[in-house]
């Protein structure tokens, strides 16, 4: 399957001398210069009419043509799984993704992945990179995600988060009790002998994560996220970090304990509790196309209401 879209615009008068390539890098920003570049080469570019190279330089008033073109660029079967759109325009869509669910496909989960979901949703993401996720979320953190429809959405999404303007808050339940918020600011890389986690380490890269207290439990805090900058694992590396690890992480937790004075229903939840308490609550974006700030909020799923409620009574009943 192949889309197309036929752009055109005016080179502006201060363009005069500049190079086709450097001028269609300012004037159709949404794609990447080497796309740009491609499509110069392969005749879908023209300019008054007429085919020019990349270094051919511009006069100014022109009229500039662009037969873009969207290659399929994903190889993977589309899927009839069930999703929960909060948001969907021409341009992008917001999702929110239940725990469990793996977005991309790797090893071990070659099927049954959000992207599968995706394709079959609108095979026309075929055409884009990752099928239109701009970023992702673990498999076990609930919660919100924005995929990109177009290829103009995708890059300007990709450059909203690259400029740190999209708000990313989170919600998480932590082991022990904290005095107050704080801000985390330590680089985070690969673990340097366990290749399924990572670490603070000082060769990593930024990783910048606020966070502040909801409610404080005897032994465990209710806290909001707020991330800078968005490093795999980043939330459950920085808390982890500073010994506020989240509940439920079997990774970054180490061997689970159960605290004391603890309830049997407050040990019962903790026992099915299977993943991180993590939870994507709120996303803020500048709308790719029409420029309008949005921003959604979902509600905690069900088994973290469960679990705060649990930690509640358990409290309720240690006075």
């Amino acid at each position: 399957m192949v889309c197309m879209t036929v752009l055109t615009t005016e080179v502006p008068l201060d363009m005069a001398g500049m190079r086709l390539d450097a001028a269609l890098a300012e004037l159709f920003s949404e794609y990447s210069r080497s796309k740009l570049q491609t499509w110069v080469k392969a005749g879908r570019v023209t300019v008054n009419g007429e085919s020019l190279k990349t270094r051919d330089k511009l006069e100014g008033g022109e009229l500039i043509t662009l037969d873009a073109e969207a290659e399929v660029v994903i190889i993977a079967a589309p899927e009839n799984i069930p999703l929960d759109i909060v948001f969907e325009d021409d341009d992008f869509l917001i999702l929110n993704k239940p725990a469990g669910l793996v977005v991309h496909p790797a090893i071990g989960n070659w099927n049954g992945t959000l992207l599968n979901a995706l394709l079959h949703h609108s095979p026309q993401l075929e055409t884009l990179p990752r099928a239109g996720i701009v970023h992702r979320i673990d498999k076990d953190t609930s919660g919100l995600l924005m995929v990109a429809k177009t290829l103009q959405a995708h890059n300007n999404l990709t450059e909203q988060l690259q400029a740190r303007t999209i708000h990313r808050e989170y919600q998480a339940i932590t082991h022990n009790r904290m005095i107050a918020g704080g801000t985390v600011d330590e680089p985070i890389g690969r673990h340097p002998t366990d290749r399924l986690r990572y670490a603070v380490r000082d060769n990593g890269k930024e990783a910048v994560t606020h966070y502040r207290v909801i409610h404080r439990f005897k032994r465990h805090t209710h806290i909001q996220v707020k991330l800078e900058t968005g490093r795999t694992h980043q939330i459950r590396v920085h808390m982890a970090h500073i010994r506020f690890s989240l509940l439920g992480d079997p990774l970054y937790s180490g061997r689970f304990q159960m605290p004391a004075n603890c309830s049997e229903q407050l040990e019962g939840v903790l026992r099915s509790f299977k993943r991180q308490a993590l939870h994507a609550a709120k996303l803020g974006l500048v709308h790719p196309t029409t420029g309008e700030y949005m921003e959604w909020e979902q509600p905690l799923p069900q088994d973290m209401v469960n679990l705060l409620a649990a930690l509640t009574q358990n409290d309720v009943e240690e006075r």
